[in-house]
């Protein structure tokens, strides 16, 4: 029997449908796929986050005291120290200066002047003994008279009042000799030179005591500046000491308009600083007085030291030290019980900012207020409610009224 045939038309027919639902799936609307977030409640705060460095807040510089030579420094960074205790450092006088012609010939006629004035209190001494001993005489005599009666009492008063002044004067020029003898070894102390055979004998007998230098306060050694042994003039530095469990604290430098929202009493974060714990600091001092400083990029900006103290006891931060670099996070605000958006799903809506909800799989552009904004989390002051579902970096192309759908990603 033959095979009987479908009309043409029939399959005309046919081929249209087929080709009309295929324009129409794959022109029909679909559900745009975005990442949801949702309004919540709970803390929220608003830090101000930037590098620092610690410091030592009573830091020591111990100096040389004198002209000198210092000894090899014998501590080293770390040692602890106990006041007045711990002998940090020790030094000898400085060796004599070296003369130029002008001046050794001004110290030797100095020497000679006082040669000559020693002559001078001797010879004086020597008349001055001479006059003693004529008034003793005469005394004795005047004395042996009045005993019987030949002289009168006023003699006998001349000749003691003669005896004493001779007395006086004779200890005056034998004093007169001391003085000259002590300028006369002045002036020649000061040719001592580095070629005189009795330079080392003076130094380690007389200017050679050694001078100990002993510890400022209780603490540690930060740093030995002279380790080796060296001539330094009077308030040269030798070490730098502190106390880095009592005395630490960080020094941050912020940015000045960032340093405005700060205030004392702020509580800190120190994180980065090399431990896993997180540090606790307050803000103690914002210093009124901004520097110039060049950031990496070579820009100009003005910076504020704001000082932090830190609370954590010295036990829960071993290890950190003088210098250190750490990440503060200084809490300028904070709430308990804030209603927040994550800040991602904020844009621009004229002066004002909006996001887009979703609402049983549609986006509804909606217009909000926001108050405090951490970068992360926006805090929510008009506009939205607690559970609400908001698209999170909405697409430039997103319109109101425009179908959603949640993107799921696969594990």
């Amino acid at each position: 029997m033959a095979r009987r045939k479908l009309p043409r038309w029939v399959l005309i027919l046919v081929a249209a449908t087929l080709l009309a639902g295929s324009f129409a799936f794959a022109f029909w609307p679909r559900a745009t796929m975005v990442d949801l977030g949702e309004v919540i409640r709970g803390p929220m705060r608003l830090t101000v986050d930037e590098q620092g460095k610690t410091r030592v807040r009573d830091a020591y510089v111990v100096s040389t005291p004198m002209d000198g030579r210092l000894l090899r420094v014998d501590v080293k960074p770390g040692d602890p120290i106990q006041k007045s205790e711990t002998v940090v450092a020790r030094m000898r006088p400085a060796n004599p200066a070296a003369l130029d012609l002008r001046t050794r010939g001004q110290v030797m006629a100095a020497v000679e002047a006082a040669e000559a004035a020693l002559h001078v209190a001797e010879a004086n001494l020597d008349a001055a003994r001479a006059d003693a001993d004529l008034a003793q005489a005469d005394l004795e005599r005047t004395e042996r008279l009045a005993e019987s009666g030949t002289a009168s009492g006023a003699a006998l008063d001349r000749a003691q009042n003669a005896a004493r002044a001779a007395q006086a004067r004779l200890e005056t020029a034998a004093a007169a000799i001391e003085q000259q003898q002590a300028e006369l070894r002045r002036a020649r102390a000061q040719l001592i030179g580095f070629d005189d055979p009795n330079l080392y004998d003076a130094v380690e007998a007389r200017l050679g005591e050694v001078m100990r230098i002993r510890a400022p306060i209780d603490g540690v050694i930060l740093q030995v500046i002279h380790q080796d042994e060296t001539t330094l003039p009077a308030g040269a530095p030798i070490l730098v000491a502190g106390d880095i469990r009592d005395g630490l604290e960080v020094v941050v430098e912020l940015i000045s308009a960032d340093a405005i929202n700060v205030q004392l009493g702020n509580p800190v974060d120190i994180e980065n600083w090399g431990g896993a714990a997180t540090l606790e600091g307050v803000v103690t001092r914002v210093e009124p007085f901004g520097e110039t400083k060049v950031s990496a990029l070579g820009v100009e900006e003005q910076r504020v030291n704001v000082v932090v103290d830190l609370t954590t006891p010295p036990d829960d931060r071993e290890g950190l030290g003088h210098g250190f670099a750490v990440e503060a996070r200084i809490v300028v605000w904070s709430a308990d019980d804030a209603l927040k958006v994550p800040s991602s799903a904020l844009f621009r809506d004229g002066p004002g900012w909006a996001v887009f909800v979703s609402d049983d799989g549609v986006a509804t552009r909606r217009t909000v207020t926001i108050g405090r904004d951490n970068g992360r989390e926006a805090e929510v002051r008009d506009g939205l409610s607690e559970g609400d579902q908001v698209v999170l970096y909405p697409p430039s192309d997103l319109t109101d009224g425009t179908a959603i759908s949640q993107r799921v990603i696969e594990p």
